[in-house]
């Protein structure tokens, strides 16, 4: 395995087992042996005191009772993995998420689970958990999201139904078949010489900052993302681009594609829809950054591919 592929909600090397998503048979026997993964409102549960590890429940628990239809993830060591979506409950007054803001620190507890499960922001518990148990969560969140937003044929309008086990969706009225999507984003470590390019959005967290990043359009390669992302947010002209790493990004369904590119000039001039500001750093400043021993400057969130390419790029072990 590559260094690259140890990114959080890689490298688990989960079965799939896409030649199930067909068998209901199959599947209904897997789901009275196996377990199931619970997300409100696209947050899974979680367990334990650290919220280390994902809560999965038997089918058919309580919990579960307000829950859609389920969905198959997998098998995990000949265990098969099932997410469903049981945000039709409400929590008890007080206990409801955060509606705003960049990151929702709430947790949500339901009666009929411990006192040491609760519903908890992916990004907030990602590091903590198994790279397994990551690769399920983020698997879940991105394909429940999915269905939640995709109810209704894009080729007609009517309302769609789930299928395949929940890896597809079916048109009742004029047979059309739609399939889980996922965006394409380049996110960039763009560096000139000794020093790294870093940029933050309107409205992030104060002290904020990361990599550049954008979605891949229609007709795109990577390269050309990369090298037109980062002269629209900064007006900086990039030459040689190189792939490094991906990671899957359920927030709510992105890709995101880590790439190295060599500055060719380095003064910025910042589109304001984009970026509030953008900056080069030196690699001393940088290490000073990801310790939090900077006055101004905050790291990318660990678990982030930014913080991992960022990471790297200080140790030199780039591959």
């Amino acid at each position: 395995m590559r260094l690259a592929e140890t990114v959080t909600f890689g490298g688990s090397g989960l079965d799939r087992a896409a030649a199930l998503r067909g068998d209901a048979a199959a599947l209904a026997a897997h789901l009275a042996a196996g377990r199931v993964l619970p997300v409100w409102r696209g947050k899974p549960l979680v367990a334990g005191p650290g919220r280390d590890a994902l809560g999965w429940l038997q089918a058919g628990h309580p919990a579960l009772a307000l829950g859609g239809p389920v969905l198959f993830l997998g098998l995990d060591d000949g265990t098969a993995r099932f997410a469903q979506d049981i945000s039709a409950w409400s929590p008890e007054a007080g206990a409801e998420a955060v509606a705003a803001g960049f990151f929702d620190p709430s947790e949500q507890q339901h009666p009929a689970l411990p006192a040491d499960h609760a519903f908890a922001e992916l990004r907030g518990v990602m590091t903590r958990l198994t790279p397994r148990d990551a690769e399920l969560a983020a698997t879940a969140k991105a394909l429940l999201q999915w269905h939640a937003s995709h109810g209704f044929c894009a080729t007609c309008g009517a309302a769609s139904q789930v299928a395949m086990a929940g890896w597809q969706r079916t048109c009742p009225a004029c047979g059309a078949h739609h399939f889980p999507r996922t965006d394409p984003v380049v996110i960039m470590l763009v560096t000139r010489g000794n020093s790294l390019l870093l940029g933050r959005s309107p409205g992030w967290p104060e002290g904020m900052y990361s990599l550049l990043a954008g979605f891949v359009e229609p007709g795109e390669t990577l390269e050309a993302a990369v090298r037109r992302e980062v002269f629209e947010e900064a007006g900086i002209v990039v030459g040689p681009v190189d792939y490094l790493a991906s990671q899957p990004w359920p927030f709510p369904a992105s890709l995101m594609l880590g790439c190295r590119g060599e500055a060719l000039t380095g003064a910025i001039t910042l589109d304001p829809a984009e970026l509030e500001d953008a900056l080069w750093v030196s690699r001393e400043e940088m290490q000073a950054i990801m310790s939090g021993g900077h006055a101004r400057i905050r790291a990318p969130r660990k678990g982030a591919i930014a913080h991992f390419l960022t990471a790297h790029w200080l140790a030199d072990r780039l591959d």
